[in-house]
């Protein structure tokens, strides 16, 4: 059956926290009002004017979305919950874009948050089947299971089989860790901002071969929010055109059968990650060769590895070649990560596809002045949760242009906000929160002290 086509759906707004080492000082009260906040003033719209919101999360009690929410406004709009492991971000704006294409809402608010525990992700509830429990019976019936953390052995094996099928080497995986840490530096919001020597990763802690400890995603806390519409929402505000970006092509995918081949690769979900790939980029009318920057789901630096391979971003089993050539950093045939990536940037779950959504659409809009691809006119996002679930999504500017760059001064001037949100971290005042927050279902009890706290941490 032929896909149908889609009603269009622009990204109108985006906005981001730090993402800072889990210490639980901010809860995700603030960090979802937080991003949120910065999302509806980039888009230049009142809470009154949304009418779905999706919270993205998954660590923390149920209608959590309704705690930061309500925050805004109580409105009594449908509220949507969602966790789909680490695609949880992105579901999110695949479901509101979905009611969007589906002329279900002209505008929806997607807010993800997530307040983290220090160390390796663990579960929380050991009387019961775990998802993931038939992925890990299949490593430990393939691979073994040593004391390492559990994701760091099952990307580690996946990147010790590239390694075997391929040729790639240790010192290939260390560079794309490198890379990701190099192009932090120009990321106010990433967790980490130092880069490092190649031997510098080689050497430091290794986690379970041939994954060291600086090629390994930190847990994080942080939050990242979008403002979606539709082309009515849009056409009644043309001023605001030529910030506007297109979701020209996405696609939310789960496994396949071959999930349990004994490959893994294939256990680190390759097939969904290869056909969600090819269904974003046929619905955009992209090639991938188009693609000039990609924020790509970098986990570990063996998922970056193989997700390369996945996405056709190099020719099948060349990855590793591709790395050695340079070709995933400036200069080269494209950039993939400039925002750091997980690896550097930081990984709080429901938050993470929504700011590889943000970083891009700074990319388009040409605000990401301080690490621009100039002349893009396609960019890529891949967010990938095991269990399993990835989100592929090819965005565009609206107004069709190559992206340019826009200096710090001019995007200060267009957004209200006296300043570059993609260059420079900084918040909002209490004059800006009033002009987003509702203003008929308003409820100061549902904002207690968070507006506060969060304008304390600016």
């Amino acid at each position: 059956m032929a896909p149908k086509q889609k009603a269009p759906c622009y990204v109108l707004g985006v906005g981001m926290t730090k993402f800072i080492k889990p210490r639980g000082k901010v809860d995700y009260t603030e960090l979802g009002f937080e991003a949120g906040v910065k999302a509806m003033l980039d888009a230049q719209v009142n809470y009154d004017e949304i009418e779905t919101g999706i919270a993205c999360y998954c660590y923390g009690d149920s209608t959590c979305g309704q705690r930061v929410f309500y925050q805004f406004g109580m409105t009594q709009i449908p509220i949507y919950n969602v966790n789909n492991n680490c695609s949880t971000g992105s579901t999110g704006l695949h479901l509101g874009r979905t009611m969007i294409a589906g002329g279900m809402a002209d505008a929806v608010l997607v807010v993800g948050f997530e307040k983290m525990f220090p160390g390796s992700l663990q579960s929380f509830f050991n009387d019961r089947a775990n998802p993931t429990g038939t992925t890990a019976e299949m490593m430990k019936a393939t691979r073994g299971i040593t004391n390492a953390p559990g994701a760091a052995q099952m990307f580690g094996n996946a990147g010790r089989e590239y390694m075997e099928k391929y040729g790639a080497k240790a010192e290939d995986f260390a560079e794309i860790a490198r890379v990701n840490h190099e192009h932090s530096k120009r990321n106010p919001y990433s967790q980490f901002q130092q880069d490092y020597t190649l031997e510098e990763i080689m050497k430091s802690p290794m986690i379970h071969e041939p994954l060291t400890k600086l090629q390994c995603c930190p847990t994080s806390d942080g939050g990242a929010a979008a403002v979606l519409v539709s082309q009515d929402f849009l056409d009644a505000r043309p001023h605001l055109k030529e910030q506007a970006v297109l979701i020209a092509g996405q696609q939310l995918s789960t496994d396949a059968a071959s999930l349990f081949s004994r490959s893994s690769i294939d256990l680190m979900g390759y097939e969904m990650n290869k056909t969600a790939s090819r269904a974003a980029l046929k619905e955009a009318g992209v090639k991938i060769e188009e693609v000039k920057v990609c924020e790509l789901h970098d986990c570990f630096s063996a998922n970056e590895m193989i997700v390369i391979d996945a996405l056709g971003l190099s020719e099948h089993g060349k990855a590793h070649e591709m790395v050695r050539k340079g070709d995933i950093t400036y200069g080269g045939k494209m950039v993939i990560n400039p925002s750091g990536g997980l690896i550097s940037k930081g990984h709080p779950l429901g938050a993470s596809g929504i700011a590889q959504c943000a970083e891009l659409v700074w990319h388009l809009r040409g605000w990401a002045n301080n690490r621009l691809v100039e002349g893009t006119t396609a960019a890529l996002q891949h967010n990938l949760g095991l269990g399993g679930a990835v989100v592929v999504t090819v965005y565009k500017r609206a107004d069709g242009k190559k992206c340019a760059p826009v200096s710090s001064e001019d995007v200060g001037k267009h957004n209200g906000l006296g300043y570059n949100p993609a260059v420079e971290a900084k918040g909002f005042t209490k004059s800006q929160v009033d002009r987003v927050r509702s203003k008929q279902g308003r409820s100061e009890w549902a904002l207690q002290d968070t507006e506060q706290k969060v304008e304390a941490r600016f």
